[in-house]
């Protein structure tokens, strides 16, 4: 178990998965604050890394794509105190810091977490109901139907037509923008069959904003509307099902399955000592997964 407990959060490692819980200062985004805990799989995963400064570091994971509905919803436009995989770390906490890095690391090298796209989200989303006001209106979710209202400051002709509710069944996308500079930004909502090119001002589909305090609260509502439909990858299902057949790695199960069994580390050893000879992995990578496996013979 590793852990690293810091006045921006706390991040708690067992082995499997990553607990990520965002702390009470008062410094911490109400993005963060409204999303709670966070339960990150192994498997989800890409790498992570951690960044010295001389007052404060930060601690950074990068999932892989396709992996969490909210950084797709979000198309990486989150700043870095929404960002749920950032974490900053006091000085005097670097040591512990560098300690929580080794051991991610070395579990996903004796996992063999592979770093390429996935087909599925691994993560579920933002938990529901959900109901977020910001811009010119109030966005609310219930797992099957969004209900958009509006306030005193819509644009006169989208207030007309009134409240809108939209079945996730009837969705092909969503999509949030946050408004950067003169630019507003919007949550935007298509519609199968009834796509729209007006602006998210005259767009019954979209709550513009404005770049006030909440506009980042929108982005969980994209995300658990995202997480609800299907995924982006669906597009390249023919492509995926054709190679999967080929797909060499349908022993990991038993490998887990074996994992502290004394001769099944022993082999484990044996190919890290082949895979860092042929320079697949660097030395400090080889001697990091070795020292892992070590402690479990």
């Amino acid at each position: 178990m590793a852990e690293i407990i810091q006045k921006d959060g706390t991040w708690a490692f067992d082995g499997d998965a990553l607990r990520l819980t965002p702390g009470r200062d008062r410094n911490v985004s109400l993005l963060r604050r409204t999303l709670g805990e966070l339960v990150v799989p192994l498997g989800a995963l890409a790498g992570i890394s951690f960044e010295q400064g001389r007052r404060s570091g930060r601690l950074r994971l990068r999932l892989r794509d396709g992996a969490d509905p909210l950084l797709h919803a979000s198309g990486g436009r989150l700043t870095e105190p929404n960002d749920p995989y950032q974490l900053i770390v006091e000085s005097d906490r670097y040591g512990v810091a560098e300690y929580f890095v080794d051991e991610v690391r070395n579990a996903l090298l004796l996992d063999e977490v592979p770093g390429d796209p996935v087909g599925e989200f691994l993560l579920p989303g933002p938990p529901l109901p959900l109901s977020v006001s910001a811009g010119d209106g109030t966005a609310s979710f219930d797992g099957e139907f969004i209900r958009l209202e509006w306030n005193w400051k819509t644009e006169d002709a989208k207030a007309a037509a009134g409240a809108r509710t939209l079945a996730v069944a009837e969705l092909i996308a969503v999509e949030w923008q946050p408004a950067a500079g003169l630019e507003n930004g919007h949550l935007r909502f298509t519609v199968q069959g009834a796509p729209t090119k007006a602006p998210p001002k005259y767009d019954p589909n979209s709550v513009e904003l404005w770049g006030f305090k909440k506009d980042p609260l929108m982005a969980l509502l994209a995300a658990a509307v995202q997480a609800r439909l299907p995924h982006p990858s669906a597009t390249a299902v023919p492509e995926v099902a054709a190679a999967e057949p080929r797909a060499p790695r349908q022993l990991a199960p038993a490998d887990n399955r074996d994992e502290h069994n004394h001769d099944a580390l022993l082999r484990r050893l044996r190919e890290l000592g082949d895979l860092h000879r042929t320079g697949v992995l660097t030395d400090d990578e080889f001697a990091l997964a070795k020292q892992a496996i070590l402690k479990r013979i």
